[in-house]
């Protein structure tokens, strides 16, 4: 029985991974989805990256056994941040359409122009959180502005995390992930896993996501 550790992008809560959780537990794995701080029914005062990198880690270190982590789109980032205080705790890193930090980046950094204002735009209301994109599911909450602009502080220990992955989302326009997609399939400690679907790949495509993610099992 392997462990996996989800964690959804931006505006989401545990829930996106339904349909993943579901399948990995009937294929009797240990699953836990998370919903990060601020992303819930509490406030999402003084949230910020480090705090959802905390709860990562947090999660790691509730068992014993290493457990893959999968982190969608925003969720990238605090899943390197967690492996990167805990690597002997991961057993593989899997990126689903997702930001793969170096040190002193942040979700601001990494991200395309339409994005940022998109950032601005939702944050526009109080400063503290951005709105949910109208096209999301009506469970969307507010996020926590900061943990898209803080910069992640890396050591580079998530580096040895024995197996690394990367699955794009290859059927959507406007994607900040191309480029990072391209130099990822040219680098030998890395598996790469193109998908044609468009961005929200846990919601879109789980039964490909969770084939993937049961090679690392």
């Amino acid at each position: 029985m392997a462990r996996f550790v989800l964690v959804p992008g931006g505006w989401h809560g545990g829930w996106a991974f339904e349909a993943v959780a579901r399948a990995l537990s009937s294929e009797g794995h240990e699953v836990q989805a998370l919903t990060l701080a601020g992303l819930g029914d509490e406030p999402a005062n003084g949230v910020n990256l480090e705090r959802h990198i905390d709860e990562v880690v947090q999660a790691l270190r509730e068992r014993d056994t290493p457990a893959v982590l999968v982190g969608h789109s925003y969720g990238g980032i605090p899943i390197t941040g967690a492996a990167d205080k805990e690597p002997s705790r991961v057993e593989a890193i899997v990126y689903a359409d997702a930001y793969v930090p170096d040190h002193g980046a942040s979700v601001w950094s990494l991200t395309t122009p339409a994005y940022r204002e998109r950032f601005i735009a939702g944050a526009a209301a109080d400063g503290l959180t951005c709105t949910p994109p109208g096209h999301l599911d009506r469970r969307c909450r507010p996020h926590p502005i900061a943990t898209f602009l803080q910069a992640i502080q890396l050591t580079g220990n998530w580096r040895n995390v024995r197996s690394k992955a990367f699955v794009a989302a290859c059927g959507w326009e406007g994607s900040p992930f191309v480029e990072l997609y391209e130099r990822l399939r040219r680098d030998p400690e890395w598996a790469t896993h193109p998908l044609a679907c468009a961005h929200d790949i846990p919601r879109l495509a789980p039964e490909a996501l969770t084939k993937i993610l049961l090679t690392y099992a």
